[in-house]
């Protein structure tokens, strides 16, 4: 239940300002210097925070520090994956559970500087949505870390239309009310300012310092290239499509068919044209075009239908303002909130 500790069933409070989500696999040496850091960049800020582990089935000691962590801090909140399942995942655990108007996401292995939380929290108070972390001087391997996120950031800002400049920085900070209606799976992580550009979020990028990896191994490497590549393919279709999808699915019909007609009006003219022989085989690609076109467009319109019906039930929604860090925010807009 959404009121209660996923590990003991304890309530839990809903008024804290902030809360601090880490993903961690094999990271027993970084569980408690992490822990130490980010109570010293916080505990001077007079806010009111839980910081929530997420052990993404760890096969060393990293759950039992965390475990020990929670029971000597009772802003310590520990979630424990049975077997790895990744980071967008963990993530995603992380916010479920989560009880802080500002959601602040970062890796466990001491490559983010807990030192820069203090100024996302600023930027919210700014009024942003969503605030991005910048690794402008980035500490990692040239041609296997840096050069691919380079192509990469690029790449994303061309096809989803939202130029940040650092996607795969994990250090980011979002508004509960915002974070919590944006759907994540696979490594989509990365892209959640591009999922949030379509509630109109507010979205600020900062820089932010970043270290080298002080203990362990990194679990980041080329493999997972082609899990991007595939997750900004669904990106850039719901980026796309959301608002027509009709209109979209047609302009996609359109070219098989152009062909499916082509086809038929090639075989109609060898069967009573000079040559008197019906091709088989054209006419056959010709009827299969033409159900591909007419799939489309039925698929078109029940994506139309579906995100109206969706329009339909927002609108009978009560709009609710959320509390927030600063009174700026209401002038923003207001927010969803799900009682």
């Amino acid at each position: 239940m959404p009121g209660s500790n996923p590990a003991t069933g304890e309530s839990r409070s809903s008024d804290l300002d902030l809360s601090i989500i880490v993903p961690l696999y094999n990271e027993e040496a970084s569980v408690r210097p992490l822990y130490e850091a980010i109570g010293s960049a916080l505990d001077p800020c007079a806010l009111e925070y839980e910081i929530i582990l997420v052990d993404d089935g760890s096969r060393d000691r990293t759950f039992s520090i965390a475990a020990h962590l929670a029971q000597q801090d009772r802003r310590v909140r520990v979630i424990k994956f049975r077997r790895n399942c990744g980071q967008t995942p963990a993530i995603v655990a992380g916010m479920e559970w989560a009880t802080g108007k500002v959601l602040i996401t970062m890796d466990g292995d001491l490559q983010n500087d807990p030192a820069d939380i203090p100024r996302f929290i600023d930027q919210m108070k700014a009024g942003y949505d969503i605030v991005v972390g910048w690794r402008h001087d980035r500490q990692d391997k040239l041609f296997t870390r840096k050069i691919p996120s380079r192509v990469a950031n690029w790449l994303i800002g061309r096809v989803t239309g939202v130029p940040i400049k650092d996607n795969g920085c994990s250090l980011k900070a979002y508004r509960a009310g915002v974070i919590k209606n944006v759907p994540l799976y696979s490594e989509m992580h990365r892209f959640i300012p591009a999922m949030a550009s379509l509630a109109g979020a507010r979205i600020a990028e900062i820089k932010v310092r970043h270290h080298a990896r002080r203990y362990g191994v990194s679990k980041y490497g080329l493999s997972r290239i082609y899990k991007v590549l595939l997750d900004l393919l669904v990106v850039k279709t719901l980026t796309a499509f959301a608002a027509r999808p009709l209109l979209w699915f047609t302009i996609l019909a359109l070219p098989a068919g152009a062909i499916s007609s082509a086809l038929l009006v090639w075989s109609m003219y060898g069967a009573f044209g000079a040559a008197s022989s019906f091709p088989v085989h054209l006419a056959a690609a010709g009827v299969l075009f033409a159900a591909l076109t007419v799939i489309l467009v039925l698929y078109g319109m029940l994506a139309e239908l579906a995100y109206r019906t969706g329009d339909v039930r927002l609108e009978r929604l009560p709009l609710l303002t959320l509390r927030e860090l600063s009174p700026k925010v209401h002038a923003h807009r207001p927010d969803l909130h799900r009682s």
